[in-house]
């Protein structure tokens, strides 16, 4: 084969994507309009490392004085039982939301009525969740369990139904050939199947309704987070540097524990 004939061979081969390349380089021409607008700069990454520095000079040793920990523990025992309570609740409400959000077993109509509200429960961070249940049922606790839950359901829901509509159809099928009623559908033909999968959900959702409850706690939702909050408020940061550590200790344990809930029930 010739030069020129190997040349245009490659060519053909390896075409050149120019639109490809031109949407790269719009995206590299507008993060650069975006860092100007947004002030980011250099000079002002490198005041930050300073800010930091000192910030956590101030934070170490870490506070473990009695009444620092009386506090923490009850913050603590209640952003436990905050995600506990919300994740039951959650589940239990997920768990029909997604049965009626399949497409492979309900009604058009019923689906997208169903998808709708896993949407708008998908739509906002519990944090701004939180905030309109602070104002609309007060400071405390029952905000931030409500907040989750509204989030858990935007999360469980949503995997349930992916789970229902990738499973297989014979044992459906099969059970419906017996004559079984659709409840009767769903106990022996459809949960067996996914019920496992679910289970790893919902242990997910614990660990992480564990998490966002500090988040919530900070806008008024009770547990750990407003015993954050406040030592922040106060300038206490040796007592944050507890608060996180604590947090990251609860984390770890909770990541163990999920992990092996989904190992058991797989």
């Amino acid at each position: 084969m010739s030069p020129a004939a190997l040349h245009h061979s490659r060519a053909e081969a390896f075409p050149a994507n120019w639109w490809k390349r031109a949407g790269f380089a719009l995206l590299f021409l507008y993060v650069l309009y975006a860092m100007s607008t947004l002030e980011i700069t250099w000079a002002r990454f490198v005041a930050g490392l300073g800010h930091a520095d000192e910030f956590f000079a101030r934070m170490w040793p870490p506070n473990f004085e009695a009444t620092k920990l009386d506090l923490l523990t009850t913050g603590m025992i209640e952003s436990i039982q905050i995600a506990i309570l919300a994740t039951f609740v959650g589940v239990l409400l997920s768990l029909p939301l997604g049965l009626l959000a399949a497409r492979n077993l309900m009604p058009e109509w019923v689906s997208w009525a169903a998808r709708g509200v896993i949407a708008l429960c998908r739509s906002f961070h519990p944090i701004v969740v939180a905030i309109l249940f602070v104002k609309a049922v007060g400071f405390g606790a029952l905000a931030g369990i409500l907040a989750l839950i509204v989030a858990s359901m935007g999360f469980i829901s949503k995997l349930f139904a992916e789970a229902i509509e990738e499973m297989s159809l014979k044992q459906v099928e099969a059970v419906r050939a017996t004559g079984a009623s659709f409840w009767g559908v769903l106990v022996m033909g459809v949960l067996p199947q996914v019920m496992a999968r679910f289970i790893g959900f919902a242990a997910y959702q614990l660990d992480s309704n564990l998490r966002n409850s500090t988040m919530v706690g900070i806008v008024g939702g009770g547990g750990i987070g407003a015993t954050l909050f406040t030592a922040y408020q106060r300038f206490d940061y040796d007592f944050v540097l507890t608060i996180l550590l604590a947090i990251i200790a609860i984390i770890m344990v909770s990541e163990i524990a999920s992990g092996w809930l989904r190992k058991v029930f797989q």
